[in-house]
């Protein structure tokens, strides 16, 4: 009986670590945003949610920054909206991209001035993180795409909406 507890033990500790992964967290209180035509002016950077557009963003991978209130809407339903700082090396935009490849319910942009080189946010949660190589991604997406804080999880995120800031 001691051999099997001790055999077990590291499994134990294994998945504990493996919950504690989120810790860092933020997370925020927004009820299911209004719509609002218009700029909207938001707490956080990137935010998290709140008043948002009508239309939403469509998910995919943008090269330029897009405008917070179609990405909110986006969130609102159920995607997860990774932003990184534009000086992000070229390898590590690739590793993101290799992150939301094959993922329905995703944003990858730059955001400039965000804090933190790469941040991970869906409604009500953020993840800001030093490495794009961070552990932590799959770990946030498997957790909030789709996931049981977005307002209206499975409604669509292919399109109307697919413009970006300088475009």
């Amino acid at each position: 009986m001691k051999w099997t507890f001790l055999l077990a033990l590291p499994l134990v500790f294994a998945s504990c670590a493996k919950n504690d992964s989120l810790s860092a967290v933020q997370t925020f209180k927004y009820a299911s945003g209004e719509h609002q035509e218009g700029q909207i002016v938001y707490t956080e950077h990137p935010p998290v949610g709140g008043k948002h557009n009508p239309r939403w963003q469509k998910c995919g991978v943008y090269a330029q920054p897009l405008y917070d209130q179609y990405a909110v809407h986006s969130l609102e339903h159920g995607a997860v909206w990774i932003t990184y700082l534009p000086r992000l090396s070229a390898a590590d935009q690739g590793k993101l991209k290799a992150a939301v490849n094959g993922r329905s319910y995703t944003l990858l942009s730059p955001y400039p001035g965000q804090k933190s080189p790469v941040v991970l946010s869906a409604w009500n949660a953020q993840l800001s993180l030093d490495s794009a190589g961070d552990p932590r991604i799959s770990d946030f997406l498997t957790k909030y795409e789709q996931g049981a804080t977005a307002p209206e999880r499975g409604a669509a995120c292919d399109g109307p909406y697919s413009v970006t800031e300088t475009q």
